[in-house]
């Protein structure tokens, strides 16, 4: 393969926190004021406090930062650039093969780059991983403005819309892949994908979602699915959809207490990922100790997780193009995993993308590249061979 030259605008960077950043975290861990709580609650009634507690004791006790400071610099190799006058933290694995596309791999809310730490390398490497050398691709996993190492934005009117024109020209401007790229993502990422390709058709070969938006129609138009999903779209907002009344009017006020208690944070995050995957109700049975605190320290050591809900309370007053009845033209993929917050009806996704592949998968959840990277990987490059 050819390899490209740093561009000039690039800067490698390296995850080191400083100690005194880690005491501090320890030393609040230990200062927990813990509230009250209610005999056999479980997770009914929020986070499960015996769960948080254990959770938080691993954090000072048996989780090792410095261990995933390294897994995550050889897994996701770090650089920097500057778009806009804000720092873009970025990983880069370079693709190993004849002809490797491009790809941007786009995370969600509440997740991180981290989220694809296993199927960065494998989509990059197929053949150390046994895979074709001919399915390689330059993978490149932002951290989405506002959140891990990029800066935040500091006006009101930054969503996902305008993030896509910053991951836009991070790939095209200071990547060079100008003459086209893949954007995949879910949640958060999912709507920067639609951004993308509604955008900048141009130099947008493809996206593909594992989370879907989609029109749902009216009148005659209005099938008896799309009709249950409009139902259980409210019996959600009823049931789950507190967090987004918050953060989308008062996410200010919540990033006060969040931002100055580690475990708050834990547990409004965890509860999340606890929720939204398919776990059966074990979420060690989808995610590891290490992997839930090493996403929620990622938000911890950048002090993102205010900025991060504010894309809420934007989406709310100006929504982007993802909640909007627009229609997006480039060819799309859906991966439509089963325990998705969102099962939007295929005829209605299908008035929004123009979809080139549907897959069904039989299991997974909300944070498919940690819960079923293998399921994703294959689907990411069955779709792709369309456009090498």
């Amino acid at each position: 393969m050819t390899r490209r030259p740093i561009p000039r605008m690039m800067r490698p960077f390296t995850i080191r926190v400083e100690d005194r950043v880690l005491d501090d975290l320890h030393a609040r861990i230990r200062r927990t004021r813990w509230p009250a709580a209610i005999a056999g609650a479980g997770w009914s009634t929020g986070a499960d406090f015996d769960y948080v507690k254990a959770l938080a004791a691993y954090w000072l006790d048996g989780y090792d930062w410095r261990a995933q400071e390294q897994l995550l610099n050889e897994r996701l190799p770090g650089w920097e650039t500057t778009i806009g006058g804000s720092r873009v933290h970025f990983a880069r694995c370079q693709g190993q093969g004849p002809r490797p596309v491009p790809l941007v791999l786009l995370h969600g809310w509440p997740g991180s780059f981290f989220e694809m730490y296993k199927i960065a390398p494998e989509l990059a490497d197929p053949a150390a991983y046994g895979g074709d050398p001919r399915d390689a691709f330059d993978v490149v996993v932002p951290s989405l403005p506002g959140h891990g190492f990029s800066d935040s934005p500091d006006t009101v009117g930054f969503g996902a819309d305008q993030c896509a024109g910053v991951i836009h020209t991070l790939m095209t401007d200071v990547l060079g892949f100008d003459q086209g790229f893949i954007a995949q993502g879910g949640d958060r990422g999912a709507f920067v994908s639609a951004g993308l390709g509604h955008q900048y058709s141009n130099s947008v070969t493809a996206i593909h979602l594992n989370m879907a938006t989609g029109i749902v129609g009216s009148g005659d138009e209005l099938t008896e699915e799309e009709r249950q999903f409009q139902q259980s779209q409210v019996s959600f907002l009823a049931r789950e959809g507190g967090y987004i009344a918050i953060q989308g009017t008062r996410p200010q006020t919540l990033g006060v207490g969040l931002n100055d208690s580690p475990v708050g944070l834990l547990a409004w995050i965890v509860e999340k990922w606890y929720a939204w995957s398919d776990c059966n109700g074990d979420i060690e049975s989808c995610f590891t100790k290490d992997e839930l605190l090493t996403n929620v320290m990622l938000y911890w050591i950048t002090q993102t997780i205010r900025p991060s809900m504010h894309y809420y309370y934007e989406h709310r007053a100006n929504p982007p193009v993802a909640m909007r009845p627009e229609r997006v033209e480039v060819p799309t993929a859906i991966a439509m995993f089963p325990r998705e917050v969102m099962q939007v009806p295929r005829r209605a996704v299908e008035r929004k993308y123009q979809v080139r592949q549907w897959t069904a998968m039989p299991v997974g959840g909300h944070f498919a590249a940690m819960e079923q990277p293998d399921a994703l990987i294959a689907d990411i490059r069955t779709f792709a061979r369309a456009f090498r």
